[in-house]
């Protein structure tokens, strides 16, 4: 295979280029990690927009959602006109997405900016990580990647304390309004040092595969979420999840039929591809619940400031940080299924240690169960990802990542959905009757309805009834903590499915090392498009 050179010019200043790249993604992951220490500010009907616990997960879920069903879009689309141009296109939507998203004046417009922020975070990550393979040698490649990688774990970190400390001195929309300047600093440095390229040969658009994924997966996702608002068993609920099941079926047939798929779902026949996969998945499912429920738990059952609840959340960052260059050695020990496995498992442990929480448990307790699944997952992910590029070929690696990062976010998006609808069931359950019980609100099942969807509602109705309302302070921390333990189940649940699927189908060191293709070249696209791709430059 041959390739286009790098343009000496373009050579000299590929560190700055890198640079430029990584903060372009470091405000994308910064927004939501940012976004977990805002949550009962926004929730909050005085001091923020009296959003309730599925306004919420839809204000997570919708950039989410909309960011994984246009990451095969945005990349075919780059191809096409360009990387830089587009990247550029991202940043710019991702902007005023954040500046919508400050202003905001009802859930409902939040929402609707929060998806706008995910379609263009959508043309961010992968188009980074495609300039990185044109302006860097391969020998360089693998060390560029790596500091890209570790903008995420940097960003986990920064952005609860960023969070924090903006929520302690101003409103809740400067936790968006913050990216306003990182994206103009990002986007004049885009202009002044990044290069352009583009694929004379892309793939052709699929008009029907994209559009029914997005579909199927976001019907899927409010249908849980309307089940944990009016009961697992409604035929409301019941319907709208099965829709949006036929809808993925339907979207799995047309992806089988079509010659230029968004989705090769063919490549899921290779067991050790569909195991890596969803490791990753199940790994970003419990990690996501944990950090809806955790931001709760530490700001409305333990009455934590914003920023002490982002100070809280480093350990889980900082294992990461410390530990994922270290798995690549463990791996070459021991192979991937083991690796994998042990992280999980780890994983799986940390978690099920939050059935021992309770409202007055000692910090050290959560500092130590953070840190220990920040080790999992640095030990899960590195491993997966590796297995997931080996488990495809070579001219075939660009697709095995973009699928990947798509269901490392729908599982992320169903972690938010799946276990905050049981957190929402459940305390509803344990505050109906007791809300029933207060005069006040006796024979109104509207009120205690709404008082009983979160914590923080119920904590808003004692705050605006005084003294007398007291009463009801003990039996909401009860019944939030009973509800995160019904939730850390589901969390379990899955990490235990992941230790499974690592030990059953990821390959082991010696299968690996007989079958693993060349991917050195992680990010390449098919080789007939290669051999002709043109380097432009930008100056």
């Amino acid at each position: 295979m041959t390739t286009t050179a790098i343009d000496p010019s373009v050579h000299k200043r590929r560190w700055l280029i890198l640079g430029v790249l990584v903060l372009s993604l470091l405000v994308v992951v910064l927004d939501s990690s940012i976004l977990n220490v805002a949550l009962k500010t926004i929730a909050d009907p005085v001091r923020g927009l009296g959003a309730s616990e599925t306004d919420l997960e839809w204000a997570t879920n919708a950039y989410t959602l909309a960011f994984a069903g246009l990451l095969f879009t945005w990349g075919v689309l780059g191809d096409r006109i360009g990387r830089k141009k587009l990247l550029l296109i991202g940043m710019t939507v991702f902007g005023l997405g954040s500046l919508a998203s400050a202003y905001a004046q009802t859930p409902g417009d939040l929402i609707i900016a929060r998806i706008v922020m995910g379609v263009g975070g959508a043309a961010v990550m992968p188009t980074t990580l495609a300039i990185i393979s044109n302006v860097f040698e391969p020998k360089e490649r693998p060390k560029a990647i790596g500091i890209w990688s570790g903008a995420v774990g940097i960003a986990i970190a920064v952005g609860p304390i960023t969070g924090g400390v903006l929520l302690q001195h101003f409103w809740w929309g400067s936790v968006f309004l913050v990216n306003i300047p990182i994206v103009l600093l990002a986007v004049a440095l885009m202009l002044l040092l990044v290069p352009d390229s583009k694929n004379p040969a892309p793939g052709r658009f699929d008009p029907v595969g994209v559009p029914l994924s997005i579909a199927g997966i976001t019907a899927f996702v409010y249908g849980i979420i309307r089940a944990g608002d009016i009961g697992w068993l409604r035929p409301e609920a019941l319907g709208i999840i099965a829709a949006g099941v036929l809808l993925l079926i339907l979207f799995v047939l047309w992806e089988r039929r079509t010659d230029h798929p968004a989705l090769n779902v063919k490549l899921f026949r290779h067991k050790s591809f569909s195991a890596a996969v969803s490791v990753v998945g199940l790994v970003f499912l419990a990690l996501m619940g944990l950090t809806f429920f955790l931001s709760f738990y530490m700001q409305a059952v333990r009455g934590f400031s914003p920023l002490k609840c982002g100070l809280l959340l480093i350990p889980l960052a900082a294992a990461q940080l410390i530990f994922s260059s270290r798995s690549a050695a463990l791996v070459q020990r021991l192979g991937h299924k083991t690796v994998t496995a042990t992280g999980m498992a780890l994983v799986t442990l940390a978690l099920g240690s939050y059935f021992l929480v309770d409202a007055t448990t000692p910090i050290w307790h959560l500092e130590i169960a953070l840190f220990a699944m920040g080790t999992g997952m640095a030990n899960v992910m590195p491993p997966a990802t590796a297995a997931v590029m080996a488990s495809v070929p070579r001219e075939k690696a660009g697709e095995g990542s973009a699928i990947s990062n798509t269901v490392r976010q729908v599982g992320g998006a169903l972690g938010v959905a799946v276990l905050g609808s049981i957190l929402t069931s459940a305390y509803r359950g344990r505050m109906t009757p007791i809300l029933d019980a207060v005069p006040a609100l006796h024979s109104n099942p509207a009120t205690v309805k709404t008082l009983s969807g979160s914590i923080t509602a119920t904590q808003a109705f004692v705050e605006k009834a005084g003294p007398r309302a007291d009463a009801l302070v003990g039996p909401s921390n009860d019944a939030f903590v009973h509800a995160m333990h019904l939730a850390v189940a589901g969390s379990v649940a899955a990490g235990a499915l992941g230790v499974l699927i690592a030990l059953l189908w990821l390959p082991g060191r010696n299968a690996l090392s007989r079958s693993e293709p060349d991917t050195t070249d992680v990010t390449a696209a098919p080789t007939a498009a290669r051999t002709d791709e043109r380097v432009l430059l930008a100056d």
